[in-house]
């Protein structure tokens, strides 16, 4: 696990979503960039159902890169991660039970992921994945991760000249959470964070008829 960087991109006027992943999945290849199979992250969305307390969101998320691994992020900012039995524990909170309704129920029309093609060169890992809300396409996010290092600072420049040979100007700063990150050593969790970002900002566009519950 190294340092990664992801960034949206926005799908060029007159190309549909499949042909902008296919330009950018070219452009991948002809740097010399190997497929090493698929990835997927996906995201569920949970909220409480007290009465006598604010409304709390819990967001569920999957990394194929940690397949053993569960995170819950928490609408504080928190991440918790856990073993996959943090999902049997969720299923058993939405559970209502007779008498007494459930202590949350999931977002209905919510479930988002990016799915795509993973690809490896030298030492970085490449992400091409198509973002679905609700099974409707959604934009594209790029993942670069420069695995040797952990500290953000001292490989941007990196990740950003990649980055740049795929995607262009998209990548002339750092993501946003990058810049802002109060600790200098990179984690999994900060990756279901950045990705969590643009799922809500995904979220946010989508059309008025969307379900919110």
């Amino acid at each position: 696990m190294g340092v990664v960087c992801i960034f949206s991109y926005a799908v060029p006027e007159g190309k549909s979503g499949q042909q902008a992943v296919d330009m950018l999945q070219k452009n991948v290849e002809l740097l010399g960039a190997t497929r090493s199979g698929n990835f997927c992250v996906d995201c569920e969305t949970y909220q409480s159902n007290s009465q006598n307390i604010s409304q709390r969101l819990i967001h569920i998320l999957h990394n194929s890169e940690h397949p053993a691994s569960c995170f819950a992020a928490l609408d504080t900012g928190t991440i918790l991660v856990s073993d996959l039995l943090f999902d049997v524990l969720m299923s058993k909170l939405t559970a209502a039970k007779t008498g007494r309704e459930s202590f949350y129920q999931q977002r209905k029309g919510f479930r988002i992921e990016s799915r795509g093609q993973r690809y490896e060169l030298w030492d970085f890992v490449i992400k091409i994945g198509s973002v679905s809300l609700a099974s409707n396409f959604k934009g594209i996010l790029v993942e670069v991760e420069y695995c040797p290092c952990v500290v953000a600072s001292d490989c941007w420049n990196l990740i950003k000249e990649m980055a740049q040979s795929i995607v262009g100007n998209v990548a002339d700063n750092p993501p946003m959470y990058i810049k802002n990150k109060t600790d200098p050593v990179y984690s999994p969790s900060d990756t279901v964070n950045q990705y969590l970002e643009h799922f809500n900002n995904f979220r946010k566009t989508a059309p008025q008829g969307q379900p919110s519950r």
